[in-house]
């Protein structure tokens, strides 16, 4: 399994889905191509993502930032709060149960997209008026390539003002001190680990693969430990 970069465990539906680098790739590539080509978003443009640690996330945050788009996150520790992110947002990405959910303040966005995070990027069920499904709009652009120009350094990429270069620096340090380098791989349980820095971009920027368990059931933990060589256990 070590082949993937990205595997994603659901203990409460059997689900996993897993991803080389080359496919992670692709997804992020049409991603950005959405935003940009379909979407008319530029660079500086803001994305809000409502989303659990989940491929697909991994996917909508890394098609953002390659496309030059600004990103505001709001994990479910912060349900149900309006954090001020400055201007308007133009793209949203929201977890299907996150909608009409009282405990979840959805922002406005003039493109908003849904993900109901099936398995293999399925299809999401009633999607929402107002919405388009993430996973069937993204699929009309896999194939394109990723965007020609590579963002800079002191470019900004989250909306809080921090740059790549800040945020590249801090996810090496993450990963220093978690003592995570090349060729690890890393099991990391959804509901404990939220924020992208810690279960994307620390293992990312170190070299190391990612294994997401959702609703994690401690009793399999370590025939998947044994099974997926995991080296690292968050």
């Amino acid at each position: 399994m070590s082949h993937e970069l990205i595997t994603y465990y659901d203990d409460a539906t059997g689900e996993r889905s897993g991803l080389t680098a080359g496919e992670l790739g692709s997804w992020t590539a049409a991603t950005a191509a959405l935003l940009t080509a379909e979407c008319g978003l530029a660079r500086g443009s803001r994305a809000g993502v409502l989303l659990p640690p989940h491929w697909q996330t991994a996917a909508v945050l890394l098609g953002a930032w390659a496309a030059g788009i600004e990103v505001a996150f709001r994990g479910w520790s912060t349900a149900g709060l309006a954090p001020d992110t400055g201007p308007p947002l133009d793209a949203v990405f929201v977890e299907r149960r996150r909608v009409g959910s009282w405990l979840e303040d959805v922002p406005e966005a003039p493109h908003r997209f849904v993900l109901g995070l099936a398995p293999h990027g399925g299809p999401t069920p009633d999607v929402p008026h107002g919405y388009r499904d993430f996973p069937a709009v993204v699929r009309d652009h896999l194939g394109t390539p990723p965007p020609a120009d590579g963002v800079g350094l002191r470019e900004v990429a989250t909306v809080d003002g921090t740059t790549y270069g800040e945020y590249g620096v801090v996810a090496a340090e993450v990963a220093r001190n978690r003592g995570i380098g090349p060729g690890d791989r890393l099991l990391i349980d959804a509901t404990a680990s939220e924020e992208p820095l810690t279960w994307l971009m620390s293992p990312l920027t170190a070299g190391a693969s990612i294994v997401i368990c959702a609703n994690l059931d401690r009793t399999l933990l370590d025939a998947r430990i044994a099974a997926e060589g995991i080296t690292h256990f968050d």
